[in-house]
């Protein structure tokens, strides 16, 4: 039986269609696939991983998977891949990428380790990738929107109103991602019933929920979600009715290259073990069980998927970082990982605030009140600046030298400038970051803190540069989520 798929493009809310369609069968498809050229696969595995110090995660940016909400890095796939590479000591990076062939490609060319795109295990994509041990069991459901005056209806009304039975599906046209399992079982599903479901897939770069708000915003009729999904969607939009079943139970995993074995059964192992304890329970219920918390976010202008905004403080943000020649979204990881965007903030060693500013610090610098988000961060500005324009006779680059003012801002420039000297005395470059944190750390050792180099003693110096490599990281997810470009201004410069 033939199915129709077309194309179609969301762009500002808005659809334009193709004007052509293509008639596909499963022979057809599959001498398209023959004629492909043959997919390199990269030889990386874990121990080239595990020496590099971080893993790369392929994903798309959705409620469930990856976001950020009031500067807080989040999603349920988000935790699990953070709790397995914490688990390794490892680094965990994102590669955003919205479309799934190319997310595909990406892995095997080496972009990224993991494919965590919540992804159902079928036939076609084992013969690209290997999957990990599933992770959830889920049925696929039919996204279909309610009748405009549902809330006068009676409940039986509305029912008689939707497809429960997928036989009435016969003749009716259902938009899914690009790419996704959803095509291959609307194709059985049309064998099964005896009747054409006309499937049109959304261009590459539209993700599932982009489709569901589409169904939500009455462009389209149908979609078709895995049933978590689809009910957190609902939580966001109550016109939709989540409940007809399309599938039974499929395995949703995560990929990795076919040549991944190390990787993989690393994967496995933890996944098995995770599945046996509560934190994993925790993780799942707190994304698709906690409907008020899903329903908050989604409401929030700090939320990336619709609010656009990191936090209350953007605008005095982007001003402060203009005074630094940084991206105003490194600044604000900074701060975020000082305070948590928190003006009260106050830490165990009296430093207060959102640039957590000592009690010496804010007096240099005049400031007053280190609970006021503009003098916080006046202040906090101020000092990096001065710590800038300190190690610009040590790191001529701007872009190491970054790295040495984060760490001198946590634990003083003193310290900073023992491990330069230490670098310089054990012949390793004094100008890069990557040797003198070494340097830093071996000056909790008294071989290193007592040599005669060293001015200013003892350092926990593990501290200082898990502090610069926590920045960059939430910096990176910041660049992935939100905009280069500065939002309007509203408040004057600090």
């Amino acid at each position: 039986m033939q199915q129709r798929i077309f194309t179609y493009l969301l762009l500002g809310g808005c659809m334009l269609f193709c004007l052509s369609c293509t008639q596909w069968t499963s022979s057809k498809r599959d001498q398209e696939q023959q004629r492909q050229p043959k997919e390199e696969i990269v030889d990386l595995d874990l121990d080239q991983i595990k020496a590099r110090g971080y893993l790369t995660a392929i994903m798309d940016n959705s409620s469930t998977g990856f976001f950020i909400y009031k500067g807080r890095t989040m999603g349920y796939e988000y935790e699990l891949l953070k709790a397995f590479t914490d688990s390794l000591g490892l680094e965990l990076r994102i590669n955003i990428t919205p479309s799934l062939e190319e997310g595909f490609a990406k892995l095997n060319a080496g972009e990224g380790d993991i494919l965590a795109y919540n992804l159902t295990i079928t036939k076609e994509r084992k013969k690209r990738i290997a999957f990990t041990h599933y992770h959830n069991l889920v049925e696929m459901v039919l996204v279909q929107r309610k009748p405009d005056n549902w809330r006068q209806m009676k409940l039986h009304e509305i029912e008689a109103s939707l497809i429960r039975n997928p036989v009435d599906l016969i003749g009716k046209e259902v938009y899914v991602r690009h790419h996704s399992s959803y095509i291959d079982r609307l194709q059985n599903l049309s064998e099964e019933i005896g009747g054409d479901i006309f499937i049109i897939q959304a261009s590459p770069e539209v993700e599932t929920e982009a489709v569901i708000r589409q169904v939500a915003d009455g462009f389209v009729d149908f979609t078709v979600a895995e049933k978590d999904i689809a009910m957190v969607n609902a939580t966001y939009y109550p016109n939709l009715d989540v409940e007809t079943a399309i599938s039974f139970p499929t395995r949703i995993a995560w990929g990795v290259r076919k040549n991944a074995d190390g990787l993989l059964e690393a994967l496995n192992e933890w996944i098995l073990d995770m599945r046996k304890e509560a934190d994993y329970y925790v993780i799942y219920d707190k994304y698709f069980k906690s409907r008020k918390a899903a329903l908050r976010r989604t409401r929030s202008e700090y939320f990336s998927l619709g609010g656009g905004k990191l936090s209350p403080y953007d605008s005095l943000i982007q001003h402060a970082a203009k005074e630094l020649n940084w991206d105003w979204r490194l600044l604000a990881a900074q701060i975020f990982r000082e305070s948590g965007f928190d003006p009260a903030a106050e830490s165990w060693v009296g430093a207060v605030g959102l640039m957590q500013l000592m009690p010496s610090t804010a007096e240099e610098h005049r400031v007053i009140s280190r609970t006021n988000p503009r003098e916080s961060i006046r202040g906090g500005t101020a000092h990096l600046k001065w710590l800038q324009d300190y190690f610009a006779e040590y790191v001529p680059d701007s872009t190491q030298r970054m790295r040495f003012v984060l760490a001198a801002y946590n634990v003083g420039h003193g310290h900073v400038v023992d491990a330069i000297r230490l670098t310089e005395k054990y012949g390793a470059n004094p100008a890069a970051w990557d040797d003198v944190k070494e340097y830093l750390i071996k000056k909790s050792n008294s071989a290193f803190f007592n040599d005669p180099v060293v001015s200013y003693g003892y350092c926990r110096g593990v501290e200082p540069v898990t502090y610069v490599s926590t920045v960059l990281s939430i910096f990176e997810n910041y660049q992935a989520l939100f905009p280069d470009e500065a939002i309007e201004n509203t408040l004057p410069p600090v």
